[in-house]
């Protein structure tokens, strides 16, 4: 499994026999969302920050919502989640997607806003590799929320989204309150390579990708 960042709440995940991407973005944020392909593409909510399905060409597979999707021997599951923390009372309900392919399990929590999560999602959540997470408020989990979230979680790695970059006018903090928050020293890369044998059992990695 190979995870690239788009931006915002957008990655590209190449599994072993398909692609998917996660979250494309309008222009209305103010950066440009890149052109590309994909077998599929997930959709945490319906927010123009997270749902330009036209920006991604091969004719996906769309998968909008909560259920069990296989594709090309990729499992995809979809939980539903709150982007506030009132039950979504307030900003109402968002996906988070779980992804296995060959022993690797990724999640992206999407806009998630809830400060603490349920015995249920919990579960859906168990033995987690890779955690992908908001960090940059006030839309979804602030820094300090989301590592609260990370702990309840417990994944092996962790890589940070939903956070101000240069061009983005959308009201987000940067990554660096949360990486002084959580006390890690992140790695930097283009692209992080994940297979079953690659995480450790001891150790939280930190993992900060550069834009794409």
């Amino acid at each position: 499994m190979k995870i690239s960042w788009y931006g915002h709440s957008c990655f590209k995940i190449k599994c072993k026999e398909t692609d998917l991407i996660i979250d494309p973005y309008s222009d209305s944020i103010g950066i440009k969302m890149p052109k590309i392909k994909a077998d599929a593409v997930l959709i945490t909510h319906n927010h123009d920050d997270h749902n330009n399905i036209n920006a991604v060409s091969g004719d996906p597979v769309i998968i909008n919502g909560p259920g069990e999707y296989e594709l090309k021997g990729v499992f995809i599951y979809g939980k539903r989640a709150y982007h506030d923390d009132k039950n979504g009372e307030e900003k109402g309900a968002i996906t988070m997607y779980l992804i296995e392919d060959e022993g690797v399990k990724l999640a992206h929590l999407g806009d998630l806003g809830q400060k603490k999560l349920t015995d249920d999602q919990l579960e859906f959540l168990d033995d987690v590799d890779i955690l992908l997470v908001p960090v940059g408020g006030p839309y979804s989990l602030k820094s300090a929320d989301a590592i609260n979230v990370i702990n309840e979680i417990e994944p092996r790695v962790v890589i940070p989204m939903h956070y101000k970059i240069d061009g983005v006018n959308i009201d987000l903090e940067s990554v660096d309150k949360f990486i002084k928050e959580i006390g890690l020293t992140p790695e930097k890369m283009d692209e992080f390579k994940a297979s079953k044998d690659s995480f450790s059992a001891d150790e939280l990695k930190l993992i900060i990708l550069n834009k794409q």
